[in-house]
């Protein structure tokens, strides 16, 4: 070192000096780099942590530009906006730098802005000082920071964080019952709701295409069904989360999605069991995934099915042929099939049995392939396929010829799938079970020879040159594919579908029909006397009062010579109890018992009375006359007293006394016994739920059975508000039902806008017992006494010292939920809530509603238009509204019309008796019921009063028809519908 010239000495020491300048720099530019770690949270700090210092290099520390610095700093500030949308920011302003920066509201960030600042001008002197030249000159050449730019373009003032939707489609409104106006969601592909078993396809897309609804109303409903709703409480309470749609929209779309469940639940069955026996790969677990029926999933899973000796793909595969089949599609020049002959080896023997290996296992991955099926199923649906049935060869020998008679209209039967009516199929059905008939599906050459010509040219054409020996074999298995696979798979599916859909119809049939049924408006205050017609054990009679009492039972034996004794008994039993309306079970002897009354009748033979008569369906009386319920209702009748008294009860109120009965006994179906019986069940069951709580139950006076299929109660619960009526006495108002031991909350929410309470019967109540306000404290603390016991394991849900009062709002059918509501629209115009039901009321409803219109009250109210049309509609109603007043009474005849009184052109009245997809049944009065064909019903014929949802007839409506052909020996008669009544 002494050596060295003087000029390097100097030069060196100058280089020490600005290298120790330059090292408080360095140290400020970490203490700066240490701040922003610390401006950001914890948790993301600790996610990213720092490299140790010593392995970054200082020089190119010393090199880069402190505007870098800044610039790096601002880059971090830009992505934290970005995260952080939901804070006010306000406008970008140029700084002395030329970077833009963004000033945040709160004051923590600011604080740590300003920080940073201060630490990037230190050393700006210092550089200028030792580059020797102006740092100003050197970010004028800068661009602003890329990140900065996109942040301020990108971040909105005040912007919510669930109106974002980032590079997607608009959000699209998903309503939902605490939001009923509907919050807006990202919609990607659909509205995503999580199901238990994941699949490949979205639930509530396949949803929406199997039952055409719209995506936002499934996935409104699949949440409504999961938090336990009823089909009523839906379609009455939360109209708007639903589109409007009926009860029967609803029940369909429920059971689609049960169908697309159980296809779930399955096949994560299927998937868990092939993975326990190693059998589960990517591809099949795909595919599986990929399954949206039943039929899809067995054709997949099928092959892998514990059996005794596999398919035929699969024996080959064991064999060790799978790389030849492969090869022959991927590189068919280096296949050589010789080499895999082992003449010791049964299936590897010749060369015969190499190629039938090969082919089964191309044949099996061509019928397992999903695009090779999605194409035969498109180019069938272009095609005419037809379904065919024809007598079968051994029917004659073992069947009945009476049987193979019904089915005279399918010995020789061929109809396009796309035309063929729901009735037709059950019928073809019904014959191939009884081995009447023999069924198939006919598919025409031209789809299978351009399958064939599409699989070997297009989707399985080999990549390479192939010899002809080769080709061959690929051919076979196309050939063998479609003829022993795909063929039968696509058999199953068109007659699967096709009986799915059929069976659909029959049970959705079966339940308009019930419906219709169920909602004939009930006769009131008659006295009426039932009589079940019989001949050897006589008719039975049975009267009652107004009021469903029994009054009077008895036995006459009409038709055994013993009529005019019988005769004078009747009278002086009308006479007694002033009955002047019989009503007559149309069972065994109905028409002879008819007869009977309406020649006495026309006599008038019980004068003073004014005697009329009906016929109604005594359809499962017999059956209900020895059920537990009866034995319990009626401890001292006889049971086939019982009948006649059910049989007078379906006129007086048909509702309370049909729901006594097992909907499928009522019989106003078709094919009911072919169909699922477990489809069917819930299907009425949740009909027969429907009708009575739209209809609503009085509950001081209904019966327990009634109350069972009110929606949200079972029958422990019935039993339950029974207890609690004869325990503590009648029911107050609806908030009384809260303390029923076993009705929570969601019950309560279900149920409580379809119990009534008759405001005249709790004040007469209330008067009688002199109830005041100790009374009602002492009815308070007789019903706290019943939950005081458990107090200690349960809060009692009685608050002491709160009077119950009679709320006039609870005789309407507006929800407790919507009391405010009600409450508020009647503060508008200074209603009275006593005034429910009366003309002054629903003047000053209307005038409210004309005025501003029925969307501006709503929105000055802060509800949803349904909502405020129920309470308009509650106010309004008359005290004791039944809408089964809309719908058709019996009808009630005093004279009788024979077959051989019938020609061509005659014009009868009758009643719609059942309703199928081919016509309708009329009973005109002449003992056998005429059809009126579904061509004869057109929309000009039907009534404009009443709303339709398709051109058809229901049990109980009145018709006028013209008799069109009269067959006397097979006791066939088609009418011309005229008009409805």
């Amino acid at each position: 070192l002494p050596l060295l010239p003087g000029i390097i000495w100097t030069s060196l020491f100058t280089r020490f000096s600005q290298v120790m300048l330059l090292i408080p720099l360095f140290f400020r530019s970490s203490e700066s780099e240490e701040e922003e770690e610390e401006w950001e949270p914890k948790s993301k700090s600790a996610k990213k942590p720092r490299l140790p210092k010593k392995n970054e290099p200082k020089p190119k520390k010393v090199a880069v530009p402190k505007s870098t610095v800044a610039r790096k700093s601002v880059k971090k500030v830009a992505i934290k906006e970005e995260m952080d949308v939901s804070l006010p920011i306000a406008p970008p302003e140029d700084s002395r730098d030329g970077v833009h920066l963004l000033k945040l509201k709160e004051e923590g960030v600011g604080t740590n802005l300003k920080t940073l600042n201060k630490k990037s001008e230190v050393p700006k002197t210092q550089l200028n000082s030792f580059q020797g030249k102006n740092f100003n000159s050197i970010e004028s050449d800068e661009k602003p920071s890329t990140s900065v730019l996109m942040a301020e373009k990108q971040v909105k003032y005040e912007q919510p964080e669930e109106d974002f939707t980032f590079d997607e489609p608009p959000s699209k409104r998903i309503k939902s019952a605490t939001c009923p106006e509907g919050r807006p969601v990202k919609h990607a592909g659909g509205c995503k709701v999580k199901e238990e078993f994941e699949m490949n396809w979205d639930i509530v897309q396949a949803l929406s295409e199997r039952t055409s609804a719209e995506p936002w109303v499934c996935a409104n409903l699949i949440r409504l069904f999961q938090e336990e709703n009823t089909i009523p409480f839906i379609a009455r309470y939360r109209k708007e989360l639903i589109n409007n749609l009926e009860a029967d929209a609803l029940r369909e779309i429920q059971q689609t999605l049960e169908e697309l469940r159980t296809v779930a639940k399955k096949t994560h069955a299927v998937m868990q069991k092939l993975k326990k026996e190693g059998k589960l790969s990517g591809g099949l677990s795909t595919a599986l995934l990929n399954c949206r029926t039943l039929e899809e999933l067995d054709h997949v899973s099928a092959p892998y099915k514990t059996g005794s000796k596999g398919t035929k793909a699969q024996r080959a595969k064991q064999l060790g042929l799978e790389p030849a089949a492969l090869s022959l599609l991927q590189n068919p020049v280096e296949l050589n099939l010789f080499s895999y002959i082992k003449p010791n080896i049964k299936g590897l023997s010749t060369i015969q049995e190499v190629e039938a290996g090969v082919q089964h296992i191309l044949a099996d991955m061509f019928a397992k392939d999903k695009d090779t099926l999605d194409f035969i199923r498109k180019l069938c649906q272009q095609r005419y396929i037809c379904i065919q049935s024809a007598l079968a060869k051994a029917s004659t020998k073992n069947i009945n010829e009476k049987d193979i008679d019904k089915f005279q209209l399918y010995h020789e039967f061929s109809c396009n799938i796309k035309n063929i009516q729901h009735h037709q199929i059950l019928a073809i059905n019904r014959g191939e079970n009884l081995k009447i008939l023999t069924v198939k599906v006919n598919i025409p050459d031209g789809v299978k020879n351009e399958f064939r010509w599409w699989c070997v040219n297009e989707r399985w054409r080999p990549k390479h040159f192939v010899k002809p020996e080769l080709m061959r074999i690929l051919q076979n298995s196309v050939e063998d594919a479609y003829k022993r696979l795909i063929y039968p798979l696509l058999c199953r599916e068109f007659r699967s579908k096709l009986t799915s859909d059929a069976e659909k119809e029959s049970v959705m049939m079966f339940g308009r029909n019930l419906r219709q049924l169920l909602l004939t408006s009930p006769v009131r205050g008659r006295t009426l006397m039932g009589v079940d017609p019989g001949y050897k054990h006589g008719c039975k009679l049975a009267i009652i009062s107004p009021t469903s009492q029994i009054l009077h039972t008895d036995v006459v034996y009409l038709h055994s010579g013993q009529g005019f004794r019988e005769a004078e008994k009747i009278k002086r039993h009308l006479l007694q109890y002033n009955c002047s309306t019989i009503v007559i079970g149309n069972g065994t002897a109905c028409r002879e018992t008819e007869a009977y009354f309406a020649d006495l009748i026309m006599k008038k033979y019980f004068a003073p009375l004014d005697v009329v008569y009906c016929i109604v369906s005594e359809a499962g009386a017999s059956i209900y006359s020895v059920s537990p319920e009866a034995s319990k209702e009626m401890p001292d009748l006889d049971p086939n007293l019982r009948s006649a008294v059910s049989i007078a009860r379906r006129v007086q109120d048909p509702l309370a006394e049909l729901v006594k009965i097992e909907p499928k006994h009522i019989g106003v179906g078709m094919y009911q016994h072919d169909v699922s019986q477990t489809l069917l069940k819930a299907t009425l069951d949740s009909v027969v739920e429907e009708c009575v709580s739209f209809v609503g139950v009085d509950i001081n006076i209904c019966s327990e059975i009634l109350l069972r299929h009110i929606a949200g109660l079972n029958a422990n619960r019935a039993k339950n508000i029974i207890e609690w009526r004869e325990k503590n006495g009648p029911f107050i108002n609806r908030e009384q039902l809260k303390e029923v031991k076993g009705l929570g909350p969601k019950s309560f929410q279900q149920c409580a806008g379809f119990i009534r309470f008759n405001q005249e019967y709790i004040k007469t109540f209330c008067s009688s017992k002199k109830i005041g306000p100790e009374s009602h404290a002492l009815l308070n603390k007789a019903g706290a006494q019943v939950t005081k016991e458990k107090q200690g394991k349960k809060k009692s849900k009685l608050t002491p010292g709160v009077l119950q009062q009679p709320n006039p709002l609870d005789q309407t059918c507006i929800h407790p939920e919507s009391y405010s509501v009600a409450m508020r629209f009647l503060s508008l115009f200074g209603g009275n809530p006593n005034d429910i039901g009366k003309p002054d009321m629903q003047q000053k409803v209307n005038a409210v509603i004309q005025k501003e219109g029925l969307e501006g009250v709503a929105k000055r109210l802060n509800t949803t238009v349904h909502t405020l049309q129920l309470i308009v509609d509650g106010l309004t109603q008359p005290e004791g509204f039944d809408i089964r007043t809309d719908f058709d009474k019996p009808d009630f005849k005093r004279s009788i019309v024979c077959l051989e009184d019938l020609s061509i052109g005659t014009v009868l009245t009758g009643k719609v008796e059942n309703a199928t997809p081919f016509g309708v049944f009329v009973d005109i009065g002449v003992g056998k019921a005429g059809l009126i064909p579904v061509r004869n019903i057109t929309e000009a014929k039907l009534s404009k009063v009443k709303k339709r949802r398709s051109l058809g007839l229901g049990p109980g409506e009145r018709v006028e028809v013209r008799v069109l052909n009269i067959d006397i020996p097979r006791l066939r008669i088609t009418l011309d519908l005229i008009r409805v009544l």
